[in-house]
């Protein structure tokens, strides 16, 4: 029977969130780049929550798009209300938020990616993973790796060749080996389900929930993927046979109701921004401001929490059923109430899943109670008596990887030029897919075309903060990104992801040299506006204490500079416009970046010297090949810690759960002395 045999620079595997960006990244350097997906009509799909964004995660989208990547751009297109969070706190953590129209959302993706240069769709399911030893076995000519390396490295621009330490931190791709597999294992491709197999020079694997899924509710166990997809059943073998370690979690969702059968009279409306700001950096503000879909607020009461108290031995959760673990900060509304005892109701929000469809997306309750108890629990609460349920809420098994078999490149530790991305990583949601595609993409693509694997720092990034924690802590439920867990988020905020990654993304080929110019510009101009105030002064003339005494600020019994104003927390630089006749006429963005520079200065100036040392730790770097067995005074914990996730530096090593600041006292002296 003859072989079917295709050639490509890159394999993806799954068209989810990560894929896609994992897909783009690729593609947009050049390389010939594959996608499969288990359905075409599930690419980009919204499976659970039809939104982009919100707290910290609106962070996440607004750094991947200025790296070069798609999410932020999609939603700007595909949004039906839009919200910043967290406006009455600090700039820190602001967080954009849109609701999606969950079905255009998809086909707009799927468009951009049918219409993108060097990658091909593929509708099939990847069965196999193939390395170079498979290939020699079957017979197969194996990729010109060496010489494809050089030749694409001879066309790479001067910027994706170096870098600077001060910019960000790289580290060179090589080997890590485990003891139980080939200590030389370096992909080749791919097989289908078909028998068919696809050799390329690296392979990005994002399955998200697909691998040996199943959807629960009550007593009803479907082999499924989400929304009746088929699920993805003979990878994870695969992937076990290569020494790759999987573990079992659980996400879920809640139930779709038909709108036309909610009382919304009995809900408290919740409207969009009246100015919307777009999450992509180069879209047209103008252009999102746009009529907005409405939201709603209920919530729950005493006869909801009675319904599932009473019915709580029939929860797949409780009854043993399902042994998976679930994300801690997204639990069911059965977990709520039996965790929560001593609150009396819980937030539900009613969502449009889109401008084209009637279905209400009940956000705060997900379950997978059976079918009688879900609609009981659901018409206790206030507006959804008569509710009509579209779709019931389900829960999902699925298998996914352990991430300290990764690298911060999201490399394999045991296969070169495997990379991993998604929720397959043993993350959760949509934008921390998307994050993490994209790196693993970009990735996949500079270690094919020779150049150097981009690694950001938690300084420099919440992707960073997201992928160090994902590959240095030992996760036991799926990871969400949360404001706190990020060190120096004064620094690393929403508004200022461009200043801060344009010139990354550029390096590798994902942004133009024009979108490179305008953040320079802008760049340009916030410095001069800053330098410019700090020199101009006002008395105490009638206008500017009228202006004080109209916003309750203290007037001035001597001049003072336009600065000492703008830190007032009563004042900012918009409010002392009409005192200051000589103001260019500035962006908004570029006067928002003013705005907070001069009012958080000295907590910016702070965080800057604490990223001074962090930095000064990141750059230890710590040899692959090191032997921990010969490090003297190290505790067994640690030295086990250290041998099972093998750090590249002493800043990630002192992250890693049971190593001590004493073990890395250790570990440094040993380093010094070698």
């Amino acid at each position: 029977m003859p072989l079917t045999v295709e050639r490509y620079d890159v394999v993806i595997v799954g068209a989810g969130h990560a894929g896609c960006e994992a897909a783009l990244a690729c593609a947009r350097t050049g390389l010939e780049t594959i996608i499969f997906t288990v359905s075409v009509e599930s690419i980009a799909l919204m499976p659970c929550n039809p939104n982009i964004g919100g707290s910290s995660k609106g962070h996440l989208v607004r750094e991947v798009d200025a790296l070069g990547g798609e999410m932020g751009k999609n939603i700007d297109r595909t949004f039906i209300q839009s919200k910043m969070l967290n406006r009455s706190k600090g700039p820190a953590v602001h967080s954009l938020r849109a609701q999606a129209d969950k079905a255009s959302y998809s086909a707009e993706m799927r468009r951009v990616l049918e219409n993108q240069e060097h990658l091909t769709i593929r509708q099939q399911e990847v069965t196999e993973l193939v390395t170079e030893a498979d290939l020699r076995h079957l017979g197969i000519e194996l990729p010109d790796r060496a010489q494809d390396v050089l030749d694409k490295n001879s066309e790479l621009p001067e910027n994706n060749k170096k870098c600077t330490e001060e910019e960000t931190l790289f580290t060179k791709i090589a080997p890590n080996p485990v003891d139980d597999v080939d200590k030389n294992a370096v992909i080749a491709g791919v097989r289908t389900i078909s028998g068919a197999i696809y050799v390329a020079k690296a392979v990005v694997l994002c399955t998200g929930v697909y691998l040996k899924a199943s959807c629960i509710y009550g007593d009803v166990r479907n082999e499924t993927g989400p929304n009746g997809l088929m699920p993805a059943n003979h990878l994870s073998d695969s992937l076990r046979a290569h020494g790759i370690s999987l573990v079992r979690f659980k996400t879920g969702t809640p139930a779709r109701i038909d709108g036309r059968s909610i009382d919304f009279s009995k809900c408290v409306e919740q409207k969009g921004d009246e100015r919307v700001i777009p999450f992509s950096f180069s879209t047209d503000p103008e252009s999102v401001q746009i009529p907005q879909r409405s939201c709603f607020l209920t919530y729950t009461n005493g006869e909801t929490h009675r319904i599932i108290r009473e019915n709580i031995d029939r929860s797949p959760l409780y009854g043993g059923v399902i042994h998976a673990t679930g994300p801690r900060y997204c639990p069911s509304i059965e977990d709520k109430v039996m965790k929560f005892a001593d609150k009396d109701r819980h937030q539900v929000f009613i969502e449009p899943e889109g401008n084209y469809t009637n279905e209400m997306y009940i956000d705060g309750m997900s379950s997978s109670m059976p079918e009688d108890v879900q609609r009981a629990m659901y018409r206790s609460v206030p507006g959804l008596e008569n509710a009509r349920i579209v779709r019931y809420a389900y829960a999902i098994e699925y298998d996914c990887l352990s991430p300290k078999q990764l690298k911060d490149t999201l490399e394999f530790k045991a296969i070169r030029g495997l990379f991993s991305g998604g929720q397959f990583n043993g993350s959760s949601g949509y934008e921390e897919a998307a994050a993490q595609g994209l790196i693993a993409g970009i990735n996949a693509s500079q270690y094919v075309r020779g150049g150097e694997p981009l690694v950001l720092l938690r300084s420099e990034a919440y992707i960073g903060v997201l992928i160090d924690d994902l590959v240095t802590k030992e996760n036991q439920e799926p990871y969400r990104m949360m404001t706190s867990r990020a060190e120096y988020r004064l620094l690393l905020r929403q508004d200022n992801a461009d200043l801060r990654l344009r010139k990354y993304g550029h390096r590798v080929g994902l942004v133009s040299d024009e979108e490179l110019r305008r953040t320079e510009e802008k760049r340009r101009q916030i410095a001069e506006e800053l330098s410019r105030l700090s020199h101009v002064y006002v008395g105490t003339s009638p206008e500017v204490q009228a202006l004080l005494r109209d916003h309750e600020s203290t007037e001035l019994l001597s001049g003072a500079a336009l600065t000492e104003l703008i830190r007032r927390p009563e004042l900012s630089y918009e409010l002392l416009a009409p005192l200051d006749p000589d103001r260019p006429a500035l962006p908004e963005d570029v006067a928002e970046q003013v705005n907070i520079e001069i009012k958080y200065a000295g907590y910016i100036e702070r965080q800057k010297r604490q990223v001074a040392e962090f930095v000064r730790l990141e750059s230890r770097q710590i040899p692959e090949d090191l032997d921990y067995d010969d490090v003297p005074s190290l505790r067994l914990e640690a030295r086990q810690k250290l041998k099972a996730f093998r750090p590249s530096s002493i800043g990630q090593a002192s992250r890693i759960a049971g190593v001590s600041p004493a073990d890395i006292s250790v570990l440094v002296v040993y380093l010094g002395r070698k």
